[in-house]
């Protein structure tokens, strides 16, 4: 029977991209009428498994198995993390740079900078021994300063504090943002972000159309930083289309 579920499963996707959960099941209870919710559960668990199809985080289907979210770590990035690991080895960080959205984005920006994240209470020290090594770096700048200076240099350093709950993972062995704390990041940080003010649609459609991204991990963020309306438009323009 397996082998007949994986000949049928491309035929609902014949005139769409993807299909919700609920369609799903009819559709294939209409094929299979004598097998139960659990049965077909057992079937999809089989065909997500061998990479025929991937869950999406909104109750979706699609063919294919998902991207992961794979971030490009420069040299700069990986001595960062090299010098934090060395100097501060208990202090939580995550870095990372503006330049990974450009993936996801309709116009590329010129300008990169590097984000560096850390504990509150390591951010003065951490500030200090980064520039010693670095030109350029910054500590917590506010509007004024992101406009005066920081929008006027390539490869500026920004060290930020660190959410408690801050959603990270390990790449390479160096700690990073997950993609749902980047698309709560731009929202949340708009004057840093101020050049991907124009796009945010675009590039929540991107992220979701080309990555599993975690709606409740996403979510849970965005309430620790007081961003729960602005998510939820993103996510319901997504949806409606």
């Amino acid at each position: 029977m397996s082998i007949t579920i994986e000949n049928q499963i491309n035929t609902y996707f014949e005139t769409r991209d993807k299909i919700s959960r609920e369609e799903l099941l009819a559709l294939i209870k209409k094929d299979f009428a004598n097998w139960t919710d659990n049965t077909i559960n057992i079937y999809l668990s089989i065909l997500q498994k061998k990479g025929i199809i991937h869950s999406l985080s909104r109750g979706m289907y699609a063919l294919g198995n998902e991207e992961t979210f794979q971030p490009h770590l420069n040299n700069k990035l990986v001595k960062i993390a090299a010098i934090i690991n060395k100097t501060f080895p208990f202090v939580k960080y995550c870095v990372w740079e503006s330049a990974w959205l450009n993936d996801l984005m309709r116009h590329q920006t010129f300008k990169n900078f590097t984000i560096v994240e850390v504990e509150k209470v390591a951010s003065e020290q951490v500030f200090n021994q980064l520039n010693t090594n670095f030109p350029n770096v910054f500590i917590n700048p506010d509007e004024k300063i992101i406009e005066r200076y920081i929008g006027a240099l390539d490869n500026a350093i920004i060290i930020k504090n660190l959410n408690s709950e801050a959603p990270i993972q390990k790449w390479n062995n160096i700690n990073v943002p997950t993609l749902e704390k980047i698309l709560v990041d731009i929202i949340a940080d708009d004057e840093l972000f101020a050049a991907q003010q124009g796009e945010l649609e675009f590039i929540f459609k991107s992220a979701f159309d080309k990555y599993n991204i975690n709606e409740s991990k996403m979510k849970r963020y965005a309430s620790r930083r007081n961003r729960e309306a602005e998510i939820k438009n993103q996510t319901n323009i997504i949806s409606a289309k």
